[in-house]
Formats: structure tokens, sequence, C-alpha cells
């Protein structure tokens, strides 16, 4: 308990001296190469860890800090370094972890902040146009389903703190934004908020039950109600083609390290996806939309024009066809053998157990998998041994594996005679069985 107590007792003072530990100066220096416990630490550890690693390929690429007892054999130093790697790396992704567990502790608490800093600014806004209008039922509607739907948010954020508060209904099983869930909920909130609305024009001015009423009429909802139902259905049909093609190996995912809100527009590797991009920007015009047309007819639910229904139904359709049209099954097309550095009599000869073979094919590195940890992770089964693809480094990269190639040893253990080859990348899919002859 006294240790305890010293330790509290050092971060009130580092804390009133806005030092380490405290919110002022973050001195992340001095808590070791992995940095502390804030976000801002673990961000700081996770780039000292990356930097450290880049730093030990890029000197492993350049032939330097290879041990003596192994210059002489190619293959050993290239499986020493490849281990040293995979060490390395698996460094980096311990520090990923500790990054994303301090991220998601502090995410929740941001994201309350811009859920009440649109609740102060919406304040604001309808003080500045009360002056000379003054003030309605309307706007104190506004004003009361604002601070409901802010409450609600922050219970769910107080529910799901460990997991980014409000932005945990919103992670795919993959730990990336998911997209088609963004927009769902966008949609529903939007659609919430107006009843809200609604119902406190209704009890505060029980007179204007009439034209409330006519503003609940399915002539003035049937837009928003369409466009709603369908964001949801595609929310589920999106999850559930996932699965389907996953299962059926057809589509490789990867878990993310944590979410992003770049994931809304890009697809597992990182790369702008134009399914996802147009998904997004139809349907955030039409929320605009919406919301002008709630801001003006707050006396009724908004009113979608059917043009803009059907775009965003077209908006809808492409993006659930390109759900199912994304990624495929690895393959595997050839398997040849490599040809030797040295010369020789043996250049040109059947594949034996020691040689090198190179796997020919597409899908060996599933979008998201780029990262070296993940790398070390894809296997090549020859026959009924287990191969763990080497790490070959060069300048700013790796040279093996690839996406269309990867290249493994023959171990000794491996059976003479005819063989199947069968590559298991870094998802857990499996690739066709492509038999090789190996003699002795």
């Amino acid at each position: 308990m006294a240790v305890d107590t010293t330790k509290d007792a050092t971060k009130a003072k580092r804390k009133a001296a806005g030092g380490p530990g405290g919110h002022g100066g973050h001195g992340h220096a001095d808590h070791g190469p992995a940095g502390c416990e804030c976000p801002q630490g673990a961000r700081e550890g996770h780039r000292r860890a990356v930097a450290a690693f880049v730093a030990m390929r890029e000197r492993f690429a350049a032939g330097e800090g290879l041990p003596a007892a192994l210059a002489h054999s190619a293959g050993a130093s290239r499986q020493w370094v490849s281990d040293e790697l995979a060490q390395a790396a698996r460094t980096v992704v311990d520090s990923g972890h500790a990054e994303s567990t301090a991220w998601r502790d502090a995410v929740w608490r941001r994201t309350l902040l811009v859920v009440w800093g649109a609740v102060g600014a919406l304040l604001i806004g309808q003080l500045a146009t009360a002056i000379g209008a003054g003030w309605s039922v309307a706007r104190t509607a506004g004003l009361a389903a604002a601070l409901v739907t802010g409450v609600l948010l922050t219970l769910t954020a107080r529910l799901h703190y460990a997991n980014g508060g409000p932005l945990a209904p919103l992670v795919g099983e993959d730990n990336r934004m998911s997209t088609s869930r963004s927009l769902a909920a966008a949609w529903l909130l939007l659609a919430v908020f107006s009843v809200l609305v609604l119902a406190v024009e209704l009890a505060v001015d029980p007179g204007d039950r009439d034209r409330i009423a006519g503003g609940l009429s399915l002539g003035h909802a049937a837009g928003l109600l369409t466009v709603a139902a369908l964001t949801c259905v595609a929310a589920v049909l999106a999850r559930l083609v996932v699965a389907a093609r996953v299962r059926a190996q057809r589509l490789q995912k990867v878990r993310a390290v944590r979410p992003r809100a770049a994931d809304l527009l890009t697809d597992d590797a990182g790369r702008g996806s134009f399914a996802d991009a147009q998904y997004v920007v139809v349907h955030a015009v039409a929320l605009a939309f919406a919301a002008v047309r709630l801001a003006r007819e707050p006396w009724r639910l908004p009113e979608l024009p059917w043009g803009l229904v059907l775009l965003a139904v077209v908006s809808v359709l492409m993006y659930l066809t390109g759900k199912y049209a994304e990624g495929g099954r690895p393959t595997v097309l050839s398997v040849v053998r490599v040809r030797p550095e040295e010369g020789g009599i043996d250049r040109d000869a059947p594949i034996r157990t020691g040689d090198d073979i190179e796997i020919r094919g597409n899908g060996f590195v599933p979008p998201g998998a780029q990262d070296p940890d993940r790398l070390a992770r894809m296997v090549v089964r020859i026959g009924a041994v287990h191969v763990h693809v080497p790490l070959v480094p060069v300048a700013g990269g790796f040279s093996n594996p690839t996406d269309t190639a990867l290249t493994v040893p023959v171990p000794v253990d491996v059976e003479p005679g005819r063989v199947d080859v069968q590559v298991v990348t870094a998802s857990g899919a499996e690739t066709n069985r492509y038999q090789i002859d190996v003699l002795d």
C-alpha cells in the first residue's frame, strides 16, 4: 500500500507540474521505449518500435549485421534474418495493441466531446437565429431532442467505453469501421431525432396536434423510411455476404489493429474503394438534404424527393454488388525450381530436397496483411511438412513473399516422390493443391 501511495503522490505532483503523467507538456521520453500508458505515450512507443524495425530491415537489406558464422551459407543467413525480423515484428504488434487499447480508452471521451459540442453549437445557432424572429416551440423541441439524443449517446459511450464508446456498434468483426453500419446508424439517428422533435412539439403545444399528425403521415415519411430501411438491410446483407464468402474461402479477411475513419472510404488494404466512396458521398448528400428539410419544416418528418431516394437505392445496389465481387481465393498456378546463383552443372535439374522452389500464383498476401508479422505467418505445406515462408528484406520492403510469388526451401524431411504443394495465407485461407516431383 505504501508503494501505491508513493506512486499516486508522484503522479499527482507530475500532473500539478504539467510534466510527465499530467495533461500539460507530456514528457513521454522518460517512460522508456514503450512509452507511458496514455494514448500519446502508447502512440510514441509504437512509433519507436516501428522505427527500430525499419532500421533493422534496412540494415539487413544492405547486407549488414549478419553473424560471421553464417556468412558462408546463403540459406542459413536468410533464415536467421527472417527469424530476427519476425521477432522484431512481434514487438511492433505488441506496441500496436498497446496503442489500440489506449486509443479505445480515450476515444469514447472524445466522441462525447463531439456530441455535446454539437448540442452546444445547436444551442448557439438557435439563440443567434432567434434574435428578431423570437423563440418558438420548434426551437424548444429541437434543443430538447438534441439533449435526449446526447444523453442516449452518452449512455452508449459509457456502456461500451472499452470498445470505442458510441463507435462500438459501427465496428465490424474485422476491427474496421463498417461503412454499411455507419450509414445505417446515421439514417436511424436522423429518423429518431426527427420523431423526438415532433414528440416534444406535440407535448409543448397540443393544439398543433393535427398538423403534427399530418407530418407523421406515410406520404411525408415514405422517402425517409425507404432509405433508412434500405441502409439497414444493406448492413445486414453486407455482413452475411462477407461471412459466407470468408467461410467459402472466396474472400480473405485480416483483422485490423484498430478502427480508423478512413475505413469508411477504403478497402482492407487502405486503398480507395469506389463502391464505399460513392456510398458514403451519395448518402451524406441525402442526409444533409434531409437535415436541412427538417430545419426548415420542423413540424413534419423530412420529405425526400423520389429522385433522391432512387439515387440512394442505386448507391446501395452498387455497394452490395461491390461487396459480392471483391476478393478471391488464393491460387497456385505453377511451382518451379529456383535457378541457383552459383555456377555449376545443376542449373537445369529436377527439384531435390534442399533446393529452393518458387510458387507462382495470386492472392498470397491478402488485403491488410502487408505488415511483417502477417507476412511471417504464411506457411507452405510440401507433402506432410510445413515450411514457414522466409522474409527477405530489400530497401523499403520485402522481396519475399509477395502477392504473386514466394520462395521457400524444400526441407530434407520431405519424402521423395510426388507431393502436394499448398499455401496457407495469413488469413487462414488455403490454396489449391499443386503436385510436384521431388527426387533424392
